[in-house]
């Protein structure tokens, strides 16, 4: 069921939102060759907790593996949903950072993808279109029209650009809880509810220099390219009132 949010609760996720973005400020630039992923991880958290909000993330998922980290820290290869550890950031690599903060409640989620020094040339061409295909996306997303409106955008620009689109894991609302309805692909699929006001989304395109097709590591949560190319994942929270579409979480 799609719960539409009123003015308190959007007031109260943009409040979350902000926060989020703001950390990411100061955590992009840490994100350097010879940095150890867990590291990162325990930055964010002692930042999110100093803040007085909670980290989303660690915990969720099922009881018997439930997520260890504060951010998804997925590189290269890996799409979404690393888990940090022990591993150091080498030069070239491109770093995607997932993170949600409940502050009070309300929850805020943002994706960036960073380029470790200096990333070659193909790395750096697929980072700058993922992150056009997530602004393509908002574009699409208006009160009234169809939600895959929003698919249709961040398809047919990756297309353009020869890349995947991975097409097992999506967007999906957001705001009361890490994960809500509606999913919102990256590829025309699945139900097309019409866009109202008051509805909340994490828009966020997963990207590959390959097939796009994935899968998941014996770690329960990383997610991989097949082919091993690489990936870039980009991700806005974004509020969609009757006459305009708000970017909750802010450019970093």
């Amino acid at each position: 069921m799609i719960r539409l949010k009123n003015e308190r609760q959007i007031r109260g996720i943009r409040e979350s939102c902000r926060m989020l973005s703001a950390m990411y400020r100061e955590l992009i630039p840490l994100v350097k060759p010879g940095v150890a992923a867990i590291d990162l991880d325990k930055w964010a958290e002692r930042w999110i907790k100093q803040g007085g909000g909670k980290p989303a993330f660690r915990g969720y998922g099922p009881r018997d593996n439930p997520f260890p980290g504060i951010l998804c820290i997925s590189v290269n290869q890996e799409v979404i949903h690393g888990v940090p550890s022990r591993r150091k950031i080498v030069e070239g690599d491109l770093v995607s950072l997932d993170c949600g903060i409940d502050l009070g409640g309300f929850i805020s989620d943002q994706a960036v993808t960073v380029e470790a020094g200096r990333v070659d040339e193909a790395a750096h061409r697929l980072n700058v279109v993922t992150r056009e295909c997530l602004h393509k996306g908002i574009a699409a997303a208006k009160a009234g029209d169809r939600l895959l409106q929003i698919a249709r955008a961040v398809y047919a620009h990756a297309q353009a650009h020869g890349y995947g689109v991975v097409r097992e894991f999506c967007g999906h609302g957001v705001g009361l809880a890490v994960h809500e309805d509606p999913q919102v692909p990256n590829y025309p699929h699945g139900p097309n509810p019409r866009m109202s006001g008051g509805l909340v989304i994490a828009i966020e395109p997963m990207i590959c220099l390959g097939t796009g097709d994935v899968e998941v590591l014996e770690d329960g949560w990383t997610v991989v390219t097949s082919d091993r190319k690489r990936a870039a994942h980009w991700e806005h929270t974004v509020a969609i009132f009757r006459d305009h579409t708000e970017i909750l979480t802010e450019e970093v």
